[in-house]
């Protein structure tokens, strides 16, 4: 087993991974992971494919539970209370944790709809007060100006950029404590990319966050902290600069450095 650097532990963690194995079958996905993710900061989770990173964020929002013979053993502590613990509604869970997927998957309905949709599930709101949700929601994803004259307009018209600003929006008006984003730029140009590491920079004030990514470029932009996993195991894992211009691990420059992966 590696050595795992965590440098987290001067901010207050948000989540907590200790000791966390995960099987799909016979085969073990995650060995061994602990994992601090401060409050309020981006933590970004690199390593070729196939090496858990998805397999990380599906635990975290029990996600994985949906898939027969899957199993877990060790723990996530979400601000302090285990989210295996028999009493924890998974539906319920996942309204404290977003989702934002690698493509863009708004709902078959309109704009507005797509952001209402998860309010109305959580809590009986108003129409004045729903107004005031989606706008909100929308501002914070940087697509009210763009869309405030067609809400009723189908949310599948948008371009892929919109579309996925708008999924972020929907993951924000249910107020949640993490976000958790699995290559949310992978299928992408440039200029969509842009605004969405724009966003999520300034997003890091009200929600923590916990994105995938092959890109190292895009780690280096946006994380506060990075974890490095291969092969199931957290190879390393702490400050974004100290990771790429020092790391700890040989596997882990290598990796940086584009000499596997």
């Amino acid at each position: 087993m590696h050595e795992k650097t965590v440098e987290a532990g001067v901010l207050e963690p948000c989540l907590e991974m200790k000791g966390l194995d995960f099987w799909y079958g016979d085969t073990q996905a995650l060995k061994g992971i602990d994992l601090v993710v401060p409050r309020h900061r981006i933590t970004a989770l690199i390593g070729p494919s196939g090496c858990g990173k998805s397999t990380v964020l599906r635990c975290i929002n029990r996600m994985n539970e949906l898939i027969e013979g899957t199993r877990h053993e060790g723990r996530i502590v979400l601000d302090g209370r285990d989210i295996f613990d028999d009493d924890v509604d998974p539906v319920a869970l996942r309204r404290h944790i977003g989702m934002v997927f690698q493509k863009p998957n708004p709902f078959p309905k309109s704009i507005y709809d797509n952001i209402a949709y998860g309010v109305r599930l959580s809590r009986k709101v108003g129409k004045t007060e729903m107004d005031r949700v989606v706008q909100d929601a929308l501002e914070k994803a940087h697509l009210w100006d763009e869309v405030k004259d067609r809400l009723k307009s189908p949310a599948t018209g948008l371009s892929g950029g919109q579309q996925q600003r708008l999924c972020i929006a929907r993951a924000l008006a249910v107020k949640p404590r993490v976000l958790l984003m699995d290559e949310p730029c992978s299928a992408l140009d440039p200029i969509a990319t842009a605004k969405i590491e724009d966003l999520l920079l300034e997003l890091r004030d009200e929600v923590t966050i916990i994105i995938v990514t092959h890109s190292m470029q895009q780690a280096a932009r946006v994380s506060d902290y990075t974890a490095f996993f291969y092969l199931g195991e957290l190879i390393e894992h702490g400050p974004t600069r100290r990771i790429f211009e020092s790391p700890n691990e040989q596997l882990t420059e290598r990796y940086i450095t584009g000499r596997f992966g």
